[in-house]
């Protein structure tokens, strides 16, 4: 019998026209998905019959006997994952971003091709621990350590809200050396773990009932295991530029997971507006709808022009680790657009669209969590404000417009938003104003990846609608960012009451 890596690849397009008719007849032939949504986890017949279609093989190198694991690749694979199901998608993302990949680029060469080999060949499946029950966004703090004994690491620890809980056959687990007097270094160290070897098995401690992604399994995982030395990531400098490298190409590769997702928000709206009828027409003719259509055409057009971007940058032969500003722009937009168009579409279904059992309610709890998971885009608008900041600052440009016609992630959008972007920025800026202006610049790096994806191609109306869109939401930003301002919460007195007031009203007439 002839093993997967000794097969010849076939051609992607053949690939992936073959794995969406696998999705589709997984999800509309042999079962529901919309039943299978409301319902946790998923079918073990599901679920293997996805694997057999080797997916994962997109996203192992060459030389492993994957695919290659090019970025476009994943990218689509991605995508056509979640035009049937989001967190079918996510599920592919963690395997790729925060285990695959990593473990290409950073693991030790004698473990590389047994890991591979299980993906290939035994459908096993791989996930990713930092996140700590008391340290989410603040990682470098993370408690869990780990101590050198002989030929292994001893790891301790807790961590939860890891994509694929119970269900990964490996884990990388994240920990801060522990020195004799007990005090933790300041590095972060990745570990890979094999759940089936002795002294490498992990605890769930709690299954969480998340709200949402019901398909993937989430809890809190209590770590007590020994890593052999060969099964520890050697990061190129630090271990905390290895997990930003990490990281970053992971936020770059989220618009693959947007894009199918996006798309199937634009069709089913389109179908919906096309067929329901509302005062003797088409709701489809209505000037509103239109507006509301027209947005999420151009919400696809903005993902796909970030896929092609992410193409051509992400690979894992390229350091990322300082790539913050675009990474962190490219996550907090393409989220942002999936709860946007979540939203229209149930706007436009109605009430029946409030469903777990429907695409729309489902799309709007499935959503959401990409907005909070791998870096709340509330911190990270606020970290891309703080590099543009600091970039203006270095070349003493306080004027917003010559900066973006001169900066190489902007310049591009400049000439669309001249009679927009005519301020003056004081810095430093307050952190209320310093998320204002995060939303705005990557809105504006957005536009310039659209106009470069004008380049390629891509549909010329397609492009002129998206860029409307685009300029009508910086004008919008610009605006909301100018008349921001110092509101603060205000402790509650005998005056709150407007009942109170009534009375008082009442009693001085």
């Amino acid at each position: 019998m002839t093993s997967f890596s000794q097969q010849q690849p076939v051609d992607f397009n053949d690939f992936l026209s073959q794995f969406k008719d696998q999705l589709q007849h997984l999800f509309h032939v042999r079962s529901d998905i919309d039943k299978l949504s409301v319902k946790r986890g998923v079918p073990p017949f599901i679920l293997r019959d996805i694997l057999a279609a080797q997916p994962m093989s997109t996203f192992i190198p060459q030389q492993y006997g994957g695919r290659g694991g090019q970025i476009h690749e994943g990218l689509a694979v991605l995508s056509a994952a979640s035009y049937e199901s989001l967190p079918l998608s996510l599920g592919f993302g963690i395997n790729w971003a925060l285990f695959l990949q990593p473990v290409a680029k950073y693991a030790q060469e004698p473990v590389k091709q047994p890991i591979f080999d299980g993906f290939l060949t035994r459908q096993k499946m791989g996930g990713l621990m930092i996140t700590e029950p008391d340290y989410g966004s603040d990682a470098l703090h993370m408690q869990s350590h780990y101590q050198q004994q002989g030929d292994y690491y001893h790891l301790q620890g807790l961590k939860h809200w890891a994509g694929l809980t119970g269900w990964a056959d490996y884990w990388l687990l994240t920990a801060r050396r522990k020195n004799e007097s007990g005090q933790l270094g300041r590095d972060v160290d990745f570990f890979i773990c094999d759940t089936s070897a002795e002294n490498q098995t992990i605890i769930v401690e709690e299954y969480f009932e998340n709200l949402g992604i019901y398909l993937l399994p989430y809890g809190r995982n209590r770590i007590d295991v020994k890593i052999p030395k060969l099964q520890k990531l050697e990061p190129y400098s630090t271990g905390i530029k290895m997990m930003l490298d990490l990281l970053h190409r992971s936020r770059m590769q989220f618009p693959g997971m947007a894009l199918g997702f996006l798309q199937r928000m634009e069709d089913e709206a389109v179908s919906h507006c096309r067929q329901r009828q509302v005062g003797g027409k088409s709701l489809y003719s209505y000037d509103q709808v239109q507006q509301r259509l027209s947005a999420l055409q151009a919400n696809v057009t903005i993902a796909a022009a970030m896929c092609l971007n992410s193409s051509k940058k992400a690979g894992t032969e390229n350091d990322l680790s300082s790539a913050g500003l675009e990474a962190n722009a490219v996550k907090t937009f393409v989220t942002d657009l999936m709860q946007e168009s979540a939203q229209s579409l149930l706007q436009l279904v109605g009430a029946k669209g409030y469903r777990l059992d429907h695409i729309a309610g489902r799309a709007l709890v499935d959503s959401r969590p990409f907005q909070i998971f791998e870096g709340s885009n509330d911190i990270l608008y606020i970290q891309i404000a703080e590099a543009v900041q600091k970039l203006m600052l270095r070349k003493k440009e306080r004027k917003l417009l010559a900066f973006v016609s001169g900066f190489e992630l902007t310049g591009r959008a400049a000439d669309y938003l001249k009679a927009h972007l005519n301020i003056e920025l004081t810095v430093p800026l307050s952190q209320r104003r310093l998320n204002a202006f995060g939303q705005l610049i990557s809105r504006i790096i957005a536009l310039h990846l659209v106009e470069e994806l004008s380049d390629s191609g891509y549909h010329a109306s397609l492009i002129d609608n998206c860029r409307q869109h685009l300029i009508q939401r910086i004008a919008t930003d610009i605006n909301a960012f100018s008349a921001l301002g110092n509101c603060i919460y205000t402790e509650a007195d005998s005056y709150n009451n407007w009942l109170d007031c009534f009375y008082r009203q009442e009693n001085h007439d």
